[in-house]
């Protein structure tokens, strides 16, 4: 026990001395920045976290109105430590952060509101330390100090892992503008994206110079209705983009928390726009991942259950493919087996996922360490997409699931051309293709002369209800 303690305590004060000798070296370092120091601030709030919610709701009654004040209590005291814990350690924890807060149909109203500020106003760096990076990237001063930025392990959750490893990614600028000039010439057709404009001569790895582009947040129904801007139609086009990135392009922006995605009115049309910011974090999906999930997709929107178990496992679900099928849709089972695209959200629902989500975190973990790697991002992004829907009030509507549909039609019947030489078998897989189509433009009519039908008859039994005015 000695020996362990006396090699605990050498090895402390090698790692106490480096750090203050970097420290000392590096005037524009903070203590923050290090392992250590991150590491014991999160086992700290972890235990505070844990202690205030075993002591505070021990003795009071599980399910009575008292219980469900205190818990509330709770909730918010720990999403302000939480929060706390993100700004101070930064980095990784702010992408944590950014992710929980988006989490609105699963995660408690508390954790989320408090969580919010981290999408549009986490930590930010001095004026001085910018003018430090710009002075020695875009001056001619060389650079005397390698500076090294210190992760901490928090290895219960994969979303930091996977952060770690993309982090590098996300901070050379170059690679951020490449991508959303990518992204931006991809999406060319959608006249309602905005992607800002890069001024490569001015850019470095690590400044990135592009063109101000302002509007709200795209969870803000607040500033949408005050710009008279449709949350619907918003809606609709994001679910479009991210179709077309996910099934078509395999070239996926995988961060469209509120803060990277912004909406306004265009300034000389004042039509609805989408600006998508933050272009550091893209996943490309290999063609057999990208089939396979476009497959199981189809599958799911058209309630075909034996291929949804089939592409399930083909991805890695294994038995836990039912478990699987209601992470990718953030809906019950029960849902998933009635059709995804014919069963709208109900409260029910959604209080029956916080409910359980809990009591499947170790099945959710081992599942997480089954699938592919580029599935964790494809987790991460729907997660940010259904906490966007939630917040508009526009989650799971069957219009976002046909043009999800049409995506993968494209896709396949691209992939199916691709593969083979006779012209037969291509013109026999274009006409396929054009008469799926059809049938969704078809379904979609039907289902707004429905609407309409609906929105007519309630109109009409208001004026029969309610007297005319005199």
């Amino acid at each position: 026990m000695a020996r362990r303690a006396l090699k605990l305590a050498s090895w402390t004060s090698m790692a106490l001395a480096a750090s203050g000798f970097y420290l000392y070296s590096n005037k524009y370092l903070d203590p923050n920045d290090f392992g250590a120091v991150r590491v014991g601030r999160a086992v700290a709030t972890t235990a505070v976290i844990s202690y205030d919610y075993l002591t505070s709701l021990r003795s009071v009654p599980y399910g009575s109105e008292e219980y469900s004040q205190l818990q509330s209590e709770v909730h918010l005291r720990s999403a302000r430590r939480l929060c706390e814990l993100c700004c101070a350690n930064r980095g990784t924890f702010i992408k944590v952060g950014q992710h929980l807060a988006a989490l609105e149909y699963l995660l408690p109203q508390e954790y989320t509101s408090t969580l919010k500020v981290l999408h549009s106003q986490a930590p930010q760096s001095s004026m001085q330390e910018v003018r430090q990076v710009i002075r020695e990237d875009l001056g001619k001063e060389m650079l005397l100090l390698a500076v090294k930025q210190l992760f901490p392990e928090f290895e219960f959750m994969w979303l930091v892992d996977e952060a770690k490893k993309n982090l590098p990614l996300e901070l050379d600028f170059l690679n951020e503008g490449r991508n959303a000039e990518k992204v931006a010439q991809m999406l060319k057709q959608f006249d309602f994206l905005k992607v800002p404009q890069i001024c490569w001569e001015l850019s470095t790895k690590r400044v990135l110079l592009m063109e101000f582009v302002d509007g709200g947040q795209v969870n803000d129904r607040d500033y949408m209705e005050r710009n008279k801007i449709d949350v619907n139609e918003i809606s609709r086009h994001l679910g479009k983009m991210y179709s077309e990135m996910i099934f078509v392009n395999g070239f996926v922006h995988c961060d469209p928390h509120p803060g990277n995605v912004l909406v306004r009115k265009q300034p000389d049309t004042g039509k609805a726009e989408i600006i998508l910011l933050d272009h550091g974090l893209y996943q490309v999906l290999t063609e057999e991942f990208r089939l396979d999930y476009c497959h199981l997709w189809q599958s799911l929107i058209w309630t075909d259950m034996k291929r949804v178990k089939k592409y399930s496992q083909r991805l890695g679900a294994g038995e836990l493919y039912p478990l699987f099928a209601c992470m990718l849709t953030a809906r019950s089972w029960n849902s998933v087996n009635r059709g995804i695209s014919q069963a709208p959200v109900t409260a029910t629902e959604d209080s029956e996922i916080r409910n359980n989500a809990a009591n499947y975190l170790p099945q959710i973990s081992q599942l997480l360490n089954h699938v592919p790697r580029q599935m964790l991002l494809i987790f991460k992004t729907n997660d940010l997409l259904r906490g966007i829907e939630a917040a508009l009030g526009t989650r799971a509507s069957a219009s976002s699931f046909l043009n999800m549909s049409r995506c993968c039609i494209r896709a396949l019947a691209t992939h199916n051309k691709k593969t083979t030489c006779s012209f037969f078998r291509r013109t026999q897989i274009s006409f396929r293709e054009a008469f799926s189509l059809w049938q969704i433009d078809l379904h979609e009519l039907i289902l707004r002369v429905k609407a309409l039908r609906l929105t007519s008859w309630v109109l009409a039994l208001l004026c029969r209800l309610l007297p005319a005015p005199h």
